[in-house]
This record gives structure tokens, C-alpha cells and sequence, in this order.
């Protein structure tokens, strides 16, 4: 039971919030508060203040206008005090991130009364690495011949006129204490390509050996968060360091309450850290690079003892596992019939995937020759790597100077990390899949390759469920899971499976504020065309779009396929097509800029988008009064791990298109109809052009799935 002085500490912090802002308490608010602090407040733990008994998991929905943030917080921050716990909040997107940051988290200070302290969590690929920069702006001249030699591995040195400015000017803004080294915190947007050669990871980091450690923006910024009471971050900064074992860069998971929000993402990313790849031939002409710049290291640095007697080890190995892996290129090459040239523009990549993840006897068996030999490359890395920081440390008789141990560090490194994730990736291929476990899906994919073709290699678990069981749920102090659409056809079944809740974790839908029936209208016209009938469909659609959303001021048009969107918009009349903004021909946030400025002028501006404008896109008042669904966003049926969980469930005697397919478009759906209300004042119009909701058996589960707008059925 939640102790008196917890249950006051939170309701009177939800008071004061809601007096100094001039609120009224919303019911979903207040639900969400009470079902938060009855699971996570009421943790029975031991004298070390470990969680003693089952895994402490809920799980909310709360649709928009609930005032997650404010909920989850309110609760949260008070039941990590009291514990001793730290509290880690991790969203999908870093726009929520941001908001909970520099928005959510100081208003809660303010007028709360809650005392904590906070910070955001990110990744090391965010930060400035100091040795790096030095590098550049030396042109190179420290790291001389040998960087050249491993230019593949992201250390080429040749800097234009306009990157030396830049550079510059970041070394004088540090100097000056102007600038953090945070990448989001200069001042100009940085090119992708620019920023890879002034960040690092954790294969080239050289750690507390490197010059700049004391001044290392990413050891700061990680340094601070061992103070503070809650961490901001990101799944996938979570997910990794759960990878690590827990309380690598985050704190340890025991000690640790988690908030999970945009959770519906989830499932997803876990499994997106724990599918692996790799390419073929690329990874043979590393080898090849490998053996020819180790060849040439050996002839102009004679090296003594172990180090030497290791390097000396690497072209041959390098050798041997080039010519497996050109042999394993020609299998793969034959077993999939790709051919070269096949044309991939706008396309799906041409794929070959092996039903329930059984890889055929022989190639299975040139995979596993090349694991063996992969691991033994990464054995011997692992030891060069051990014997550079020795050198680092001064200690032992290595046979060369600390500064060079710090040049080469984070060459070797970066080698440790390919050979790794070849290793890493070789295994999950060969891997016998146990009996009653899902199966790994592993596929093949055709792919680019300078004027050459490649084969990129993939296996992927095809469910998070276990992994996220064994190293979340069952470890963590606690957890919050919750966003706008964790149930798809009402029932919280689909997110229990993907996310392998455990079987004590409690489950809750708080209602949104929204009068959806006052505020808005769902429309199933008759077009009298078959969304099956791609070509119908799409005539269909052409003819009566213009007169659906006459009227009003901003529509949104949401497509399930690129094709069908282009094919629309290329067929409408001309003059009207002059008001639609498409997606891809700008960037996402520049798109929206413009029909917002569009719609502001009290012009009417139309967005033709895809999944991405489906989801997480804000568009409150007359930027939206009109929300389009072409069609049930049916997911593509060759994406390999999800065609894997579909055979899965057959095999096991399910039906895939009932248990997958039709709660993952239902989801999709629920998600598209949340652009249309952002705020209690805001109303419209949902029209759907497709009538299987009203035809099919599954249609009427789909149609009662959706927000209770009043409906208007042809």
C-alpha cells in the first residue's frame, strides 16, 4: 500500500502544479497519477533496497490532451526519492526529449514544489572529441603515415579552407567557454559527413589515457549525471547500455525507475540493437586493406615482443578469411540469383529470405568457418588493444612509447569493432534457433557498391520479448511504460506479446480529455474502387480528392505507399496541385514550415504524406482540419522479420493476418487519426477511402478500434 506521506507528497504536488498554472484538473491526468503510484509506489524491496518480488511494470495509454509528462513526473520523481532510486525518462524522438528538458521539467521545478535535479543523457556520437579536432586542425601531421594507411576507418586528414574555419572557431569558442561540445548547442546546423570526423566511439576512445580526458565534453556531461535525481535520454541510449549489462553509462538498472514514454516504439528499436549485418564484398576489400596497411606498418616500424608477434599474426589471418569471404559471396550469389545491374532506384532492394530462418547445410557451414575465423581476428585485436593501453599506462615492457600506444589505439579500435560485428553477426546466422523460441529471420539484400553490386548479409530476432524480459523488466527497480496508442483493437495483447510484459504487469487506459464526438467527424465515402485494385483505387482518389476537402484551410493526406502518393499527386488537376506541399522534396520540418506559413496567409495548403507525417506530427487548429487516409495502413508484406513472425505464428497454429497484420494496421490507423485533435478547441474532419472497414469481417473491429468521432458511413 502507498505510504500516507508518499500519497501526500504527490497529491500535494499535483495541487500547487495545477493552482499556480491556473488548471483544472483533467480525470485522465489524475487517473494516471493514481495508477502510477499504485504499481510503482507500493515496490516491496530488502534491506540493501533491492526489489524484492515480481517484476514492477505498468503500463498506460493516454491519449492526447492527457498531459503525460506532467502525470509521470508528478508521480514518478517523488517514488525515486523516497526509494533511493534514480529516475531514467527515455523517449523515441529528441523533439520530446527536448520538451521535457527545456520545457515539462522546469515548469514542474517552478510551480510544483518538488525539489530534483536533472539532465540530459546522450550519446558519445553527440559530443566534440578534443583529440580529433586537434588532429584535423594540424591537418593531420600528429597521426603522419599511419592514419593515412587506415583512412578507411574514418581517419582521413585532408581539410578544405571553409572545414579549417569551422574548425577553428570551435577550438576558440571552447577556449573561451562559448561552446559546451555538445553537438546540438552550436550555434549552425553541422553536416552529417563533417561532424563523423570530430566525434568518436567507444572501440577509438583511449578513455583516461587520452591528453584531453579533463576537458572531454562527453565526460562531463556523463560526470554530471552521476548528481543529478532524473536522467533524460533516449531508448536507443537505454537499449545500449542494457547491451553492456546495465549501469555502463546509465546507472545500474536495479537501482533505477524507469519511464519509458512513446513507448509503442519500444519492441521496435530493442530489436533493431540486437539484429546484426554485414557486407560482402565490402568486407572482403577491408581485409584485403587490412592485410596490405598491416604488411606496410610491419615493414616501417619493426616492432619487439608481443605487440609484434601479434600484428605479424593479422595479414594472414586477414588473407585467409578474404578468400572464405569471396567464397561465401559466390554462394550467396548463386543461392539468391541477384544479378548485377538489377535496377534499385525508388525501389525495394531485391531480397532472399530463408523461410523460418533455416539457412541452408552448406552455407550454414561456410558461416560458420567464417565465425571461427572472424573470432580469432577479434581475439588477437582484443589483445593489440590490451597491450596499447599498457603502453598508455607505462606499464610492462610493450616496446613502444605511450604517445604512439595513443596514436594507434584508436585504429586498432575501430578494427576490434568491424572484425566484432562480423563475429557478432556470423553467430546470429549460424546459431541453431531453440525449439520453443522464436526463430531468428535471416535474409539476404542486394546492395550498392560504388560501380559494383553487393550482398549485405542479415539475421534479426523477429520478437524484443525476451531480450526486454531479461534485461529490463526482470531487472529493473521499476518501470513505466506510455504513449497515445500502446492497445491496438482495444486489448493491450499486441503490446504484451512485442514487448514480452511480464505476466504480473499491470495495464491501464486513462481517456483523453478530447469530446471527440462535438469535435469531429469520421467520413467512409463510397469511391465505389477497391483499395485491392491499386490502379481503381488510385483513379479514384484522383477524381474526388479535390472535392472531399473543399473547404478547409489545412488537410492533411496520408498515403500508405510512395508510389500511389506520387501517382495521386501527378494526376490531380494541375492548378490544384499548385496548393499541395509533398513529402521528400524538402526536409520533414521544412515541409510543415511552409503550409503552416501557407495556411497563415489564409491560403488553403494541402501535405500529401507517409508513415513518418502519420505519427508525431503536430498540427494544431487550422494547420489540420482535414485528416485523408487513402487506405488501412496495411504493413508491406516482404519486410523479412515481420513475414518471419507471421510464419512463426502459422507453424505454432495461429493466424498471422489476424494476430499481426490487422493490430498493427488498426495501431497504424488510431495514430493517423491523432493529427487531426492537438487541442480541446480543435475540430475537423477524418475521411477514410477505404471500405473494407465496413465490408470485412476484421473491418468492424478496426472501425470500433478508433477515436469515438460521430461517423458518417456512405
Amino acid at each position: 500500500m502507498l505510504s500516507p506521506e508518499l500519497k501526500s507528497q504527490i497529491q500535494g504536488a499535483y495541487s500547487r502544479f495545477l493552482e499556480a498554472k491556473s488548471l483544472k484538473p483533467r480525470y485522465g491526468q489524475r487517473l494516471m497519477i493514481a495508477e502510477i503510484a499504485k504499481v510503482l509506489g507500493t515496490i516491496q524491496h530488502n534491506d540493501e533496497g533491492q526489489r524484492d518480488g515480481e517484476a514492477a511494470v505498468v503500463a498506460v495509454e493516454a491519449g492526447t490532451g492527457t498531459g503525460k509528462t506532467v502525470a509521470y513526473a508528478l508521480a514518478s520523481i517523488p517514488i525515486a526519492k523516497a526509494a533511493g532510486k534514480r529516475l531514467v525518462i527515455a523517449t523515441a524522438t529528441v523533439a520530446l526529449q527536448e520538451q521535457i528538458v527545456h520545457k515539462d521539467l522546469p515548469d514542474l521545478l517552478r510551480n510544483s514544489g518538488l525539489n530534483f535535479s536533472f539532465a540530459l543523457a546522450k550519446g558519445r556520437g553527440r559530443y566534440l572529441c578534443l583529440s580529433k579536432l586537434d588532429m584535423l586542425l594540424q591537418e593531420g601531421e600528429a597521426q603522419g603515415a599511419t592514419a593515412q594507411m587506415f583512412a578507411e576507418e574514418g581517419f582521413r586528414l585532408d581539410v578544405d579552407e571553409s572545414s579549417q574555419k569551422l574548425f577553428t572557431g570551435m577550438i576558440e569558442k571552447l577556449a573561451g567557454n562559448r561552446w559546451d561540445g555538445d553537438r546540438d548547442s552550436w550555434s549552425e546546423e553541422l553536416d552529417d559527413a563533417v561532424w563523423s570526423r570530430l566525434t568518436t566511439d567507444h572501440s577509438q576512445c583511449t578513455n583516461r589515457h587520452c591528453p584531453n580526458f579533463g576537458q572531454c565534453a562527453f565526460y562531463k556531461a556523463r560526470e554530471g549525471m552521476t548528481k543529478v535525481d532524473v536522467i533524460v535520454t533516449n531508448h536507443d541510449m537505454v537499449l545500449a547500455d542494457l547491451a553492456l549489462g546495465g549501469g555502463a553509462v546509465l546507472p545500474d538498472p536495479r537501482e533505477t525507475l524507469y519511464v519509458f514514454d512513446e513507448g509503442h516504439h519500444l519492441p521496435d528499436k530493442a530489436i533493431g540493437h540486437f539484429a546484426h549485418f554485414t557486407r560482402l564484398r565490402s568486407t572482403a576489400d577491408w581485409l584485403g586493406q587490412i592485410e596490405k596497411n598491416l604488411t606496410k606498418l610491419l615493414a616501417q616500424n619493426p616492432l619487439p615482443g608481443d605487440l609484434g608477434r601479434l600484428i605479424e599474426k593479422v595479414p594472414e589471418m586477414a588473407r585467409e578469411l578474404r578468400t572464405q569471404q569471396q567464397f561465401m559471396f559466390s554462394t550467396c550469389e548463386q543461392l539468391a540469383d541477384f544479378k548485377a545491374g538489377e535496377d534499385m532506384e525508388g525501389r525495394e532492394r531485391p531480397r532472399h529470405r530463408f523461410v523460418g530462418g533455416l539457412v541452408p547445410e552448406h552455407l550454414r557451414e561456410q558461416g560458420i568457418e567464417l565465425k571461427k575465423g572472424f573470432s580469432q581476428l577479434t581475439d588477437v585485436f582484443t589483445r593489440l588493444t590490451e597491450l596499447l593501453k599498457e603502453a598508455m599506462d607505462g606499464e610492462g615492457s610493450v616496446g613502444i612509447a605511450s604517445h604512439q600506444a595513443e596514436e594507434w589505439y584508436p585504429l586498432f579500435g575501430s578494427l576490434l569493432a568491424r572484425s566484432q560485428g562480423n563475429w557478432e553477426l556470423w553467430t546470429a546466422f549460424t546459431v541453431e534457433d531453440p525449439e520453443d523460441s522464436p526463430p531468428m529471420a535471416r535474409w539476404l539484400t542486394l546492395a550498392d557498391s560504388g560501380a559494383l553490386f553487393d550482398i549485405e548479409v542479415n539475421a534479426s530476432p523477429i520478437l524484443a520479448a525476451e531480450t526486454l524480459r531479461r534485461n529490463l523488466w526482470n531487472v529493473a527497480y521499476g518501470a513505466l511504460v506510455t504513449s497515445a496508442t500502446l492497445t491496438a483493437l482495444n486489448s493491450f495483447d499486441r503490446f504484451r506479446m512485442r514487448a514480452g510484459l511480464p505476466k504480473a504487469a499491470v495495464t491501464a487506459v486513462v481517456p483523453s480529455p478530447f469530446q471527440h464526438a462535438d469535435a469531429g467527424v469520421l467520413r467512409v465515402p463510397d469511391l465505389k474502387a477497391d483499395p485491392r485494385d491499386a490502379a481503381a483505387h488510385t483513379a479514384a482518389i484522383i477524381r474526388d480528392l479535390a472535392g472531399l476537402v473543399a473547404g478547409s484551410r489545412g488537410t492533411l493526406v496520408l498515403f500508405s505507399s510512395r508510389k500511389q502518393m506520387q501517382e495521386v499527386f501527378d494526376g490531380v488537376d494541375r492548378e490544384w496541385r499548385k496548393r499541395v506541399f509533398i513529402q521528400g522534396n524538402l526536409s520533414k520540418q521544412e515541409t510543415l514550415n511552409k503550409h503552416k506559413a501557407r495556411v497563415d496567409s489564409g491560403e488553403e495548403s494541402v501535405l500529401f504524406g507517409l508513415a513518418s507525417f502519420a505519427e508525431g506530427v503536430d498540427l494544431p487548429g487550422a494547420y489540420c482540419e482535414h485528416v485523408v487516409i487513402a487506405k488501412i495502413p496495411f504493413a508491406v508484406p516482404d519486410d523479412p522479420v515481420e513475414a518471419a513472425l507471421a510464419e512463426w505464428i502459422e507453424a505454432r497454429g495461429g493466424n498471422p493476418f489476424m494476430e499481426i497484420a490487422v493490430p498493427d494496421a488498426s495501431l497504424k490507423l488510431v495514430q493517423a487519426c491523432g493529427r487531426l485533435l492537438r487541442t480541446e478547441e480543435d475540430r475537423g474532419t477524418i475521411t477514410l477511402l477505404d471500405r473494407r472497414v465496413v465490408t470485412q469481417r476484421y473491418g468492424k473491429a478496426i472501425l470500433n478500434a478508433l477515436p469515438p468521432f460521430r461517423r458518417e458511413i456512405s
